[in-house]
This record gives C-alpha cells, structure tokens and sequence, in this order.
C-alpha cells in the first residue's frame, strides 16, 4: 500500500504538469509568431520534387527544382539554382531545363505544375515559403478552428503532445487534422491535415472536378534554441476533371542546409517585389 501511495504521488504531479489545452494553443501560437522573426536571419537550401501520374502508375510529367531561399523585409526570396524536367509524349521520355515549358498549345500538366508550386511553396510573404492559412499554428488561424488534446504520441524519443483540430462550422478553412507539439519547447514536430469538407456534388457536376484524398504533412527540425523550421513537406491526391484529365499528383519539399545569413547573401537576395 505504501509503494503504491508513492507511485501515485509521482505520477499525479507529472499528470498534473502537462498544461491545458488553451495554454498549450498559447505558447505555441507565441513560438510561431517568434519563429518566423527569427527566420529573418536564415538561409537555406529547398529542394522540389512535383510529379505528375497517369491512372496507370505511369510518368505524365515531373520537375525536380533545387533554391537558395534567403530573407527579405518582409518574407522570403528565391533564387533557382537548378532545374530538371521530363515529361512523356509518344511513349518516350523527353528533357526540358526551364520552367514554364509548353510542348503544346495546350499543355495542362505544366499549368498545373506550375500552380501547385507556386500556390503551395512560393508564398513569398511567409518566412519558410508556405501559404499560412494551410496551418493552424498562429493566432490569427487558431480563430478559425476548433480543437482537442489528443493525449500524445511518440516522435523520435520525444513524447509530443497530441493536438486535432477541425475547421469552425461555416468558416472557409477546409482543413482538419493534428499537429504533435514538443512538450518542452512547444514547438510544432509534425502537422499533417486532410480536406475536412467534401466537394458539393453541385461543384463537381457544375465544374467536372473531383479531389481525392488531399491533404499534407509537414515535420519541423530545430534549428537553433528557439527557432524551429519546416524540413519536410509533402502532399498526395488525385484529380479528374470532366474532359477526361486524370492525374495522381505528389510533391515533396525538402529544406535544408540552414545557416546565417551573412551581409553579402541578404543584399544578394533581399529584392522585394
């Protein structure tokens, strides 16, 4: 009886420590907001992957991109380092070296290439690149959520904190999903969402779209103390549109090499637009 008295006297103040859920949404909205001030000194390597699939498995079109991203006053700026492209025709796979190439007057896969990259990871009002509103991470998008501790769940040797959130009803974010905290920094390890609402049937007759099992998922790395940074990005999902066009789409991001900026790569690449 007396150990088991000692037990519970361990165990209830760590169950006790764990803080609630509004805390928790606080110091992590607070820890975002000072990331991204924090980013204003960091340059970093981003590497791009975006293909596009046939209903077959087979190759439509890919473009592997490689960027200097460094800070400006106000978000962040790019530079193209590198670029590869390969799309199929004629049951052959041919080369190109530049964005926005057309092979035809038409050509939809590189359309919409170029949409998600742009739309998805060239935000150039964000620190990291990334549209804000895809993550309910700040103050501002916390308003637009409604949210549950989860319990947690094991990242690494961490024990994060398990946090699902759903869009408010009548709002227009589309997004649930959950986001893993670190316990002791709470910072964000992994966000990943999925669509929440469904495409009103109206939509899909009125449009001849349809999305399949959109979503992403995002880890963050720490970088320095106090500044965590997305390290990995990546989303799945397939489309169809009423003309016949069917792709299964992937994109992974990858950031990496981060370090300090020096006075010569902030003049080099701090042009706003």
């Amino acid at each position: 009886m007396l150990r088991l008295i000692a037990c519970l006297t361990i165990v209830i103040p760590l169950v006790q420590a764990q803080p609630a859920l509004e805390e928790i949404l606080r110091r992590l909205a607070e820890n975002q907001e000072r990331a991204s001030d924090a980013r204003n000194t960091i340059v970093y390597r981003q590497d791009t992957w975006v293909r596009l699939l046939q209903t077959n498995g087979k190759l439509s079109r890919e473009e592997k991109r490689q960027y200097t991203v460094a800070p400006t006053a106000s978000g962040s700026v790019k530079k193209l380092d590198k670029f590869e492209g390969r799309y199929r025709k004629g049951g052959k796979t041919l080369t190109y070296d530049a964005p926005d190439f057309q092979y035809k007057d038409t050509d939809i896969d590189g359309e919409l290439i170029e949409s998600l990259t742009e739309d998805l990871i060239n935000d150039e009002k964000s620190r990291d690149g990334f549209a804000k509103d895809l993550f309910p991470l700040t103050h501002k998008e916390q308003e637009h959520y409604t949210f549950r501790l989860g319990g947690t769940r094991k990242v690494g040797d961490v024990e994060a904190l398990r946090i699902e959130f759903l869009p408010k009803p009548g709002g227009e974010q589309p997004w649930g999903g959950e986001v893993l905290i670190h316990p002791q920094d709470y910072q964000p390890m992994l966000v990943t969402t999925r669509l929440a609402m469904k495409i009103p049937m109206a939509v899909k007759i009125m449009f001849g779209t349809d999305i399949k099992q959109l979503g992403f998922s995002v880890t963050y790395k720490k970088v320095d103390e106090g500044l965590w940074f997305p390290a990995t990005y990546g989303t799945e999902f397939g489309l169809k549109v009423l003309f016949g066009y069917k792709r299964n789409v992937t994109m992974n991001v990858t950031n990496t090499d981060f370090r300090k900026a020096s006075a010569e790569s902030s003049i080099q690449f701090e042009t706003d637009k």
